[in-house]
């Protein structure tokens, strides 16, 4: 008799909690968030500024450890991790989308994609082949030797998207993708992510915008260190 193998959720947080501070003066920023997130989801954390929604991003993707509770991220037990293991769980699981883009002005786009595998030790031509293979994904290749300098902001957000996927992440995590874009292309990056869900990335989207809410499968609220709802979209 067989028994099939339960998946692991990607996010599997029980009661986080984060005090910055302490005393009369300490901030809780998350009062015991309970969350799951499932492989292949494509869900929005939405929430106000100072909702708890950037400290609980920061945990999710281990730049910051909680006080309380415990977190597993695809599998592996991390609250307790040190700075230097998380970094480690951080490059190999988790590819990171922020507002500001965040590439090296100096590298050419090939290279900024390549750097996430230099780090996991991926021999240089196979570097070299998957980030062009990257770029074709997210509709750049012929950018590979510019300077991000040159790139339009679309077209910055997706050579970050590309160098997210470098490692092959369990877990794709965007801030506000389209916070430094206009309507239009934001429109197109948001398409992108669409996209990369369909073909089974995990997508967590953090945004305080409900219309960019409304394009994930399911809606997580966060409000005053506390997940509100975690209500599935309507189809």
């Amino acid at each position: 008799m067989s028994h099939t193998q339960p998946t692991v959720p990607i996010i599997e947080a029980t009661g986080l909690t984060k005090v910055f501070g302490s005393g009369p003066s300490a901030v809780h920023a998350l009062r015991g968030v309970e969350l799951t997130v499932e492989r292949g989801e494509f869900a929005a954390l939405i929430g106000p500024s100072g909702s708890g929604k950037s400290t609980l991003m920061a945990i999710l993707g281990c730049l910051d450890s909680p006080s309380g509770g415990a977190y597993a991220l695809d599998g592996h037990r991390v609250e307790d991790l040190s700075g230097a293991e998380l970094a480690a769980i951080r490059n190999e699981k988790i590819g990171f989308v922020f507002q500001s883009y965040n590439l090296l002005p100096r590298a050419s786009v090939l290279r900024n994609v390549s750097l996430p595998m230099l780090y996991g030790g991926v021999p240089r031509r196979e570097r070299r082949e998957r980030a062009m293979a990257l770029l074709e994904r997210v509709g750049i290749p012929d950018k590979a030797s510019c300077l991000p300098a040159v790139l339009s902001g679309g077209q910055r957000q997706r050579v970050a998207i590309a160098r997210a996927l470098a490692n092959d992440p369990a877990l794709l995590l965007a801030d506000e993708p389209t916070g430094a874009l206009d309507s239009q292309t934001g429109r197109e990056v948001l398409a992108l992510f669409s996209e990369l869900h369909a073909q089974g990335n995990t997508v967590l989207l953090v945004t305080h915008d409900p219309s960019i809410a409304a394009l994930a499968e399911r809606r997580i609220e966060i409000r005053d260190g506390l997940i509100y709802q975690a209500e599935e979209m309507a189809a």
